[in-house]
């Protein structure tokens, strides 16, 4: 049996060996989904990637499947998915983009699952939710929302949500809370489910408590600025890069 000589392995061939592993890494990070772009941005937004680096993100920044967005205090976002689907998120939020699957041609293998972890969102749901509905999901921390063909809210506070403006002036209680301005939507979990329509509000205390209806009066709306919730020019206050992200390892 013949033994590797490591004379025949120079400095020279080390070096390109170096080089081809370091293109082999950035061309897999280049082939990263992408599924949707920041439009508008008020604030700091950062994003985890799916192969652990964080990039601060900016207006035109893309979004890629596997990414955990992550808004500052004073932070609004909106961003636009491929099949025209939109998300906006509040201050002090936390979503993860799970996957996000759309073919215009291939119905068969659309699937968008969103999970917020904390704080709140704005949600239209795009071409997945109007020819699939059933391939649309948002998990919380109290409930699985789905969806059926809907422009829908949804906030879960845990002791962060004495800011939030509601209709009594009450503070919302920890939970999730969730409101409906067009279509449909319905709330799953181990206790229960619950079907909530356009103009409807809802509350979800835990996993062990099953969906409710809540009066208009005691509902939590989730709003948001005009400036970011409209179709008017994206602004961004806080970085100033250009298109370009800011990666940290």
């Amino acid at each position: 049996m013949k033994r590797l000589d490591s004379t025949r392995y120079s400095p020279l061939h080390v070096w390109r060996l170096l080089c081809l592993f370091v293109l082999l890494s950035w061309g897999g990070m280049a082939y990263a989904q992408v599924v949707g772009v920041v439009t508008h941005l008020s604030g700091v937004l950062t994003a985890k990637r799916a192969d652990g680096s964080t990039a601060v993100l900016a207006i035109q920044s893309k979004i890629q499947q596997g990414d955990t967005l992550i808004t500052e205090s004073n932070t609004y976002t909106r961003v636009k998915f491929l099949d025209n689907g939109e998300i906006v998120l509040r201050p002090g939020s936390q979503l993860v983009v799970k996957s996000y699957l759309y073919d215009a041609d291939k119905p068969e293998k659309d699937n968008v699952s969103i999970s917020l972890v904390k704080g709140g969102l704005r949600a239209v749901t795009g071409l997945v939710g109007k020819r699939n509905h059933d391939a649309v999901s948002f998990d919380t921390p109290t409930a699985t929302i789905g969806i059926r063909g809907t422009h829908f809210g949804a906030l879960f506070c845990q002791n962060d949500c004495g800011s939030v403006p509601t209709a009594n002036g009450s503070t919302p209680q920890n939970g999730l809370h969730v409101d409906v301005a067009q279509g449909a939507i319905v709330l799953t979990n181990p206790a229960g489910q619950q079907v909530f329509q356009t103009g409807q509000f809802g509350y979800v205390a835990n996993l062990n408590t099953p969906p409710t209806v809540v009066p208009p009066t005691q509902g939590v709306p989730v709003t948001m600025p005009q400036s970011i919730s409209k179709n008017a020019p994206g602004t961004q206050q806080s970085a100033k890069s250009g298109n370009v992200d800011c990666i940290v390892q």
